[in-house]
């Protein structure tokens, strides 16, 4: 079987750092799905509004590697330990099939890109291909009694981010929010806590760049 992109999605990620640890957990990052030239058929998405969430079946198309290992080190872990792939989300897997929830915002109809749909956070880089769209069924997708394993909890409490409002000023202001929750997430690789180092993180055609000392997430510039 060979699969084909339908669609790819335009985020404001152009690189993987900075990009949220799992779909969901900043709802206030908006991205859009354009659909190829053969599917944009707007029966294909026919009943889609009636559903708020949206299942997206995609690939770790910068994450494609020549064989693959057994077991990983998750980042979650600080890289200090090896779990099986199978028990992780790891990108690098021998088929690199990534698996996200978001929330239907919009279906519009574009002049030149036929439906396009909006949807809220997702956690993909920018122009990552995507094979298969299903409607999340909440009576058969959600389990509340789940067990999550080395992940069962969020990585912690949210940053106090602060940034001065003349570098926030340089932000499209509807790309603020997103931003400011992105940050809060602590987006540095989790065995990394140098407070003097200074970090940077490309965001809707931006350089953001920041550094973290406590609790704190300090914004130092944008460019």
């Amino acid at each position: 079987m060979e699969l084909t992109p339908i669609a790819h999605i335009q985020s404001d990620f152009s690189e993987k750092f900075g990009i949220p640890r799992q779909s969901g957990l900043v709802e206030e990052l908006t991205a859009t799905v354009v659909f190829e030239p053969e599917y944009r058929e707007p029966s294909a998405l026919r009943g889609i509004e009636d559903f708020s969430h949206l299942w997206l079946i995609w690939e770790f198309s910068k994450a494609r590697r020549e064989g693959w290992s057994p077991t990983v080190r998750p980042p979650r872990l600080g890289g200090n330990r090896r779990l099986g792939v199978f028990a992780t989300r790891s990108p690098f897997r021998p088929n690199p099939i990534g698996l996200s929830c978001v929330r239907l915002v919009e279906v519009r109809q574009d002049r030149e890109l036929g439906p396009v749909l909006t949807v809220a956070g997702a956690d993909l880089l920018d122009d990552t291909p995507i094979y298969d769209i299903k409607p999340y069924l909440p009576y058969a997708d959600c389990r509340p009694e789940a067990v999550g394993g080395f992940a069962a909890r969020p990585k912690g409490a949210d940053l106090e981010v602060e940034c001065p409002p003349e570098l926030l000023e340089a932000v499209p202001a509807d790309k603020r929010a997103g931003l400011l929750a992105v940050l809060a997430q602590d987006p540095r690789p989790q065995y990394q806590d140098d407070p003097d180092r200074v970090y940077g993180m490309a965001f809707a055609g931006m350089e953001v760049k920041f550094r973290v000392a406590g609790d704190a997430l300090i914004v130092t510039e944008i460019v």
